[in-house]
């Protein structure tokens, strides 16, 4: 990895001592620069033709300096050493004293690499025409009733180079390549949305033996099949969650009150938690940046900490929370390699990799079968949480009744109400069917690819809201 960041940064090692050794000249504890060179290319397409296409490119880095707790840091676009220089000496001048803490010496740390994209760019776009036509025929195709399709192909090329004060020198390459589609079904007077998604750390070989008309043909069943179905009526019931993009449950209203960004601050519900029961004896959770190739897994964090896989619960108890290094100073927790940033304009601090539930004893057909009466949320999608007290209001895309321990009529506008501490301790069943969704998760430190997963979930009882019924 050395010498692709000579090839893309060349700050030696003598270089950046010298800024780092400024940046700590009044007293500082820990000093870090984060440089980047990143490559943005979006295609889209809406009806079969090709509506834009857009490249650009982004350079530039980020230094900080941490005093007793107190962080300084800044950006900057042009990142040549004379800048970095000037910045390390500008957030020094942020604090009065004397130096106190020495550089320590450069080691690169040898990483397990799970991200290593190829096929990222080639000399045509004809693979990434193929990809979007094949969606948009698929789901076009599907019914007469599509009235619109659009699909998307995006790919994020990043080099990163962290080195600092204590001895961090790590680079990275990454390529977050992800094909969306968006199909609008309509009778004539109402609308309804249906989307598919597909995203892997990697380049276009992800996509060696993938069927785009399958792909899109999904996206339209799930808007037709809203389109016809009743409004919820709503209630307190069994909730079985599926597959997938179900995990957003366990992302919004658990994990993000794991972070330190909550935590340290006193700002979550499961502050003080470490060690003690969270959730019902077959609930086991994890954070897993160090899978092959997946959506959110990197080969060292963006300070340069080794990408890990974090057990956060254990048969019910809290394991873990996700920390890195500021936070650690803090909260007296190991750093877990979850420090992520959107780019160099944005503070890094912890967040997810791919977090997801373990698999269970369970099939999803015995799942089903064991439910007298309750709602099947197929497909979720987005809401809100509060982390401090976990409290979240999601909507369900895709979902049916669950009647006699059958999957029956399909059901629009239902909501999922509750809080993930309640959530946690009432699930009940937990199927062997683990998949993955591939969301962008937006906080402080900006939009980072994070991957929601799980196997199906049932929850004992839950509040659904809908319109059902109401005149």
């Amino acid at each position: 990895m050395s010498v692709k960041h000579q090839q893309v940064f060349g700050i030696t090692p003598q270089v950046a001592k010298q800024i780092l050794q400024v940046a700590l000249s009044t007293g500082g504890q820990f000093a870090e620069v984060f440089m980047e060179s990143a490559t943005n290319e979006v295609f889209r397409m809406r009806q079969g033709k090709l509506e834009s296409t857009n490249l650009s490119n982004v350079k530039g880095a980020a230094v900080r300096v941490i005093k007793e707790g107190t962080e300084v840091s800044a950006s900057v676009t042009i990142a040549t050493a004379e800048k970095l220089l000037e910045t390390a000496k500008t957030l020094a001048d942020s604090f009065v004293g004397e130096k106190t803490t020495d550089v320590a010496e450069f080691v690169e740390k040898e990483v397990n690499i799970v991200v290593n994209p190829r096929q990222v760019r080639g000399d045509d776009i004809s693979k990434e025409l193929d990809l979007l036509s094949g969606a948009t025929r698929g789901a076009r195709e599907y019914s007469d009733e599509i009235v619109q399709v659009i699909a998307l192909l995006t790919k994020n090329e990043r080099n990163i180079f962290v080195f600092a004060s204590d001895g961090t020198w790590q680079t990275d390459y990454r390529c977050n390549t992800r094909l969306i589609c968006q199909a609008i079904a309509s009778d004539g007077k109402d609308m309804q949305n249906g989307s598919n998604s597909f995203g892997r750390n990697q380049g276009m070989e992800m996509f060696d033996g993938f069927d785009p008309v399958a792909f899109g043909k999904e996206a339209a069943f799930n808007a037709v099949e809203m389109l016809h179905a009743e409004e919820m009526q709503g209630g307190e019931m069994p909730v079985v969650i599926h597959n997938g993009f179900g995990g957003v449950i366990l992302h919004e209203a658990c994990v993000h009150g794991l972070e330190a960004t909550s935590v340290a601050k006193g700002m979550s519900v499961f502050c003080g938690k470490l060690g003690q029961k969270i959730a019902s004896d077959i609930v086991n959770a994890v954070d897993d940046g160090s899978q092959l190739d997946l959506w959110g897994s990197i080969n060292v964090d963006d300070e340069g900490t080794p990408s890990k896989r974090n057990l956060l619960i254990e048969n019910g108890v809290l394991k873990s929370y996700l920390v890195d290094k500021r936070n650690s100073f803090k909260m007296n927790h190991p750093i877990t390699g979850s420090s992520r940033r959107e780019s160099y304009k944005y503070q890094t601090t912890s967040r997810m990799t791919n977090t997801y539930f373990l698999p269970g004893d369970s099939t999803f057909e015995e799942i089903i079968a064991n439910t007298k009466f309750g709602l099947f949320a197929k497909e979720m999608g987005g809401g809100s949480v509060n982390p401090a007290t976990g409290e979240f209001n999601f909507a369900v895309n895709v979902a049916y009744m669950i009647e006699d321990g059958k999957i029956t009529r399909p059901v629009k506008g239902a909501t999922l109400v509750g809080s993930g501490k309640d959530v946690l301790l009432r699930i009940d069943m937990i199927a062997n069917n683990l998949e993955y969704g591939y969301g962008m998760c937006g906080s402080q430190s900006g939009s980072i690819p994070t991957i929601v997963g799980q196997p199906t979930i049932r929850v004992s009882h839950m509040t659904v809201g809908g319109k059902g019924g109401n005149k």
